[in-house]
């Protein structure tokens, strides 16, 4: 038996100069996290329960740009996506495109349990959850002050915000602002997709990953969280939940590249980690957080921050946003 882990994240790319109430505010969240997910784990649930148990906690708070607290598409209106991974069979469930539902993560678990496939989206994925008695609301419950501001910001800009607290000039990872995707300049860089990770005793290993995607993103668009070995992936020997900028994440199939250089070049989590945020990401910025099927927990990200926090079963605990 191994000694079981967790981790969680509310995104990378943190501005500097956020203020310390909601630094705390974010601390206090991935600490309650990170409790519910122990006190699952120290009562022997398995690994992609506590998974779904955490992302839909994060789900439920606003604070982070998934489920209640998602960002809004140029039509105003929210499109999350979710997926979620079981270690042990490689199971995989995934949705994109969800409006009404209140917990995406939970019905990318349905998906994978209930249905014949992998990924459902857009009405296809309304229909599935209507018909499986997910819980679900009207759009206007997440929409927040703050995300229809954000919107706003966005208009006036004609551009893609990832979030409106990173200013538009300094430095990430070491090159100037403003940050550019695919070539198109952002007016700011701080995604804040949710996920978690987990090992638990048995040595089974699960990820899942949550989001409201890019504020003032055209309606149809699908970035890396609900997308299995881009956004999400887990095996048996680890479990991959990333945040970013989408579309390098895709580009560079992030999560199955740490299993990948696991499984292929012998290299222990934290040097898999390394190696893909170096080398895979081309000129996108993301980050990662990674659990081992022998009790190890990894970060890793090449941008300014992370909102992360970890916890194994030898008592070692951990909330941060800074390196």
């Amino acid at each position: 038996m191994v000694g079981w882990a967790i981790a969680v994240h509310g995104g990378a790319g943190v501005d500097p100069n956020l203020s310390p109430q909601r630094q705390e505010e974010a601390k206090q969240l991935l600490t309650h996290c990170l409790n519910l997910g122990i006190s699952a784990l120290r009562s022997n649930a398995s690994a992609l329960d506590v998974v779904e148990l955490v992302v839909r906690e994060l789900e439920t708070d606003p604070l982070f740009n998934s489920g209640r607290g998602s960002v809004l598409t140029a039509n105003g209106t929210v499109e999350m996506e979710a997926s979620i991974m079981d270690g042990t069979k490689r199971r995989c469930g995934a949705v994109s495109g969800v409006s009404t539902v209140k917990n995406p993560i939970s019905l990318a678990r349905l998906v994978m349990e209930k249905s014949p496939h992998s990924y459902l989206a857009f009405s296809g994925a309304e229909e599935f959850a209507r018909q499986h008695g997910v819980e679900v609301t009207e759009n206007a419950y997440f929409i927040t002050p703050d995300n229809v501001g954000m919107l706003k910001l966005a208009k006036e800009a004609n551009t893609i915000l990832f979030d409106y607290r990173i200013p538009t000039t300094g430095k990430c990872a070491g090159v100037e602002s403003p940050v550019k995707m695919n070539g198109l300049p952002l007016s700011v860089y701080a995604p804040e997709t949710v996920g978690c990770v987990v090992v638990d005793s048995e040595g089974r290993c699960a990820a899942a990953t949550s989001t409201g995607g890019l504020m003032n993103k055209m309606s149809g668009r699908i970035g890396d969280s609900p997308i299995i070995g881009a956004g999400t992936y887990a095996c048996e020997l680890c479990g991959v939940s990333c945040t970013g900028e989408g579309e390098a994440i895709i580009r560079s199939t992030l999560a199955r590249e740490v299993a990948a250089v696991m499984e292929y070049k012998g290299y222990r989590l934290q040097e898999a980690v390394d190696y893909v945020i170096k080398h895979r990401l081309d000129e996108g910025f993301a980050g990662l957080i990674a659990v081992s099927n022998k009790g190890e927990v990894a970060f890793g990200h090449n941008c300014n921050g992370m909102f992360k926090g970890c916890a194994t079963e030898n008592g070692f605990f951990e909330v941060g946003i800074w390196d």
